[in-house]
């Protein structure tokens, strides 16, 4: 093709490197900062695959880009990773000229970092959708693709992982800057999405690809939510994360909503109405607590008791705490509960409680100079209360949080890890974070009876917290044997239905205690007799 003709082809973009592939992946031209962006001299990238110049793990999306394109269609732009190179990215832009032989002219930029080479998790996708949706240059929109068929050819494959490597790229290529598309079900996806195509032909494209990869017996359909961005103001691109969160849960139980824009403008206003309604229950505290009993393992009495927040008359609370934690309420609703306990622990001399903290509201030294203040003003307080860190995923700096942690406990206040082996809470936190206890996720409390490997999980995790003088304690203890299996593993508490569910008032002290007192003496028993 003559020069000019190329030229035509690279007309599309601003770009710091163009190149032109024929249709044996391999490049014929090549003009611009090649060094720059791809870590070769232009005069050398001839005869060269674009396979060699790019990172493996971008390349089904790459493949998916170019084997969608049409003669005289575009594609991109994409984000991928230079090859060789751990910290060299490059934005791609594709089209493939009906005069061209079917050869394909690329655009490419250098790029500051791309998202992940695979599917996003489905919090990724919601931080990072909101992002690109409230702060774009270009119209975007969110689409959701059913792909009817996929999971039957997926289980028929040789190869299941080349399927999901393959619906990645496919995905991604579609997806803005190759980065925004998750899983939200069965065969359903979504994705963020320039507006510059109908979403028919996105699906058309998609299904296209996968069978021409041999993936058979796609049916692909779509909706799409179309964004012209939204303001920066903070409350409002919280609640946006908040209601994506509950069109991709709710919205996509049945058949793909007809439409999608009013599912979302309605639970954006559902959320803003709920985040100003649990603000004002906070403030004036439209809120009850809840007190489940934690026991002790050796005499089978009350340790304490765990101080749990309830809203009305709903089931779980959880859903109003995402909410508090995702529209920044967490620590006010925190702040209040906290003064809560303090009244309850006043009220009863004989009360050991144990109050949540977020790892939000962790982070921030307004709550945890509010929390010292409360508890230099109240020296009784000092040695029944206890801090139990939660949502330890939102903890960002360990040396910060350990600081705060120790000042509570500088204060006369024992602090607990929750829900240790359950993602966030990893051993990174019991190395750099000094602690009295750790809270062992109930999911390996449910299965320790049967043996096998969360029995070993816990054996090992309760010797390492006994070489570090950290207590243990085992939650979602409901049934006898699960209480001997982690007695016998050496765990020093226990919480569960087993003892109590959570009530409005403190569980009668001598009561749980006769109940465990029976339960130690029964045991001690059997352990005699088999020896």
């Amino acid at each position: 093709m003559s020069t000019p003709h190329r030229f035509l082809g690279f007309g599309f973009a601003a770009a710091d490197l163009l190149l032109e592939i024929r249709t044996d992946g391999r490049v014929s031209f090549a003009l611009g900062a090649g060094e720059a962006v791809l870590g070769v001299v232009d005069r050398a990238l001839a005869q060269r695959s674009w396979q060699s110049l790019i990172d493996p793990d971008d390349h089904p999306m790459v493949e998916a880009l170019f084997g969608g394109l049409d003669g005289g269609t575009r594609a991109g732009p994409v984000v991928l990773r230079v090859a060789g190179k751990a910290d060299a990215y490059a934005t791609l832009t594709a089209i493939r000229l009906p005069q061209n032989d079917g050869a394909i002219s690329c655009a490419l930029s250098r790029a500051s970092g791309r998202g992940p080479a695979g599917l996003q998790s489905r919090e990724g996708f919601e931080t990072r959708a909101t992002e690109l949706l409230a702060g774009a240059s270009q119209e975007l929109e969110l689409a959701f693709v059913e792909l009817s068929g996929l999971s039957a050819s997926a289980a028929a494959a040789r190869d299941p992982t080349r399927i999901e490597a393959l619906l990645a790229g496919v995905l991604r290529a579609q997806a803005y800057r190759g980065e925004a598309a998750t899983e939200v079900g069965p065969d359903r996806y979504a994705l963020v999405r320039g507006r510059d195509e109908p979403t028919e032909v996105v699906t058309r494209r998609i299904a296209r690809v996968l069978t021409d990869a041999g993936v058979d017996n796609i049916a692909a359909t779509a909706a799409s939510i179309p964004m012209t961005g939204v303001e920066g103001r903070k409350p409002t691109v919280q609640a946006l994360r908040y209601a994506l969160n509950l069109v991709l849960k709710d919205g996509l139980s049945g058949a793909l909503p007809c439409d999608l824009a009013q599912a979302l403008d309605e639970a954006m206003r559902t959320t803003l109405d709920n985040a100003g309604a649990l603000g004002a229950a906070i403030k004036h505290r439209r809120f009850t607590l809840a007190y489940q009993p934690v026991v002790s393992l050796h005499s089978g009495g009350l340790h304490h008791h765990e101080v749990l927040v309830r809203f009305g008359s709903e089931g779980s609370p959880f859903p109003t705490i995402r909410m508090a934690e995702e529209m920044d309420l967490i620590e006010p609703l925190d702040m209040a509960i906290l003064e809560e306990t303090l009244r309850s622990l006043q009220a009863d001399p004989s009360l050991v409680l144990a109050v949540n903290v977020s790892g939000r509201s962790l982070m921030r030294e307004s709550y945890v100079n509010g929390a010292l203040a409360l508890l230099k003003a109240r020296p009784w307080a000092q040695g029944r209360l206890m801090f139990e860190l939660t949502e330890s995923a939102a903890v960002e700096d360990l040396a910060v949080a350990d600081r705060h942690l120790q000042a509570l406990r500088a204060a006369g206040c024992e602090v607990c890890l929750d829900d240790f082996g359950a993602g966030a809470a990893s051993l990174a936190y019991l190395q750099q974070l000094t602690l009295d206890l750790v809270k062992i996720d109930g999911r390996y409390i449910r299965d320790l009876a049967h043996g096998g490997r969360e029995a070993t999980f816990v054996k090992h995790l309760v010797n390492m917290c006994a070489e570090l003088n950290v207590r243990t304690l085992a939650e979602m203890v409901e049934t006898p044997g699960a209480e001997d299996a982690v007695r016998r593993a050496g765990v020093h508490y226990a919480q569960g239905w087993l003892y109590g569910r959570a009530h409005e008032t403190p569980a009668n002290d001598a009561a749980v205690g006769a109940r465990g007192r029976a339960r130690a003496g029964a045991l001690a028993i059997r352990s005699a007799l088999d020896r």
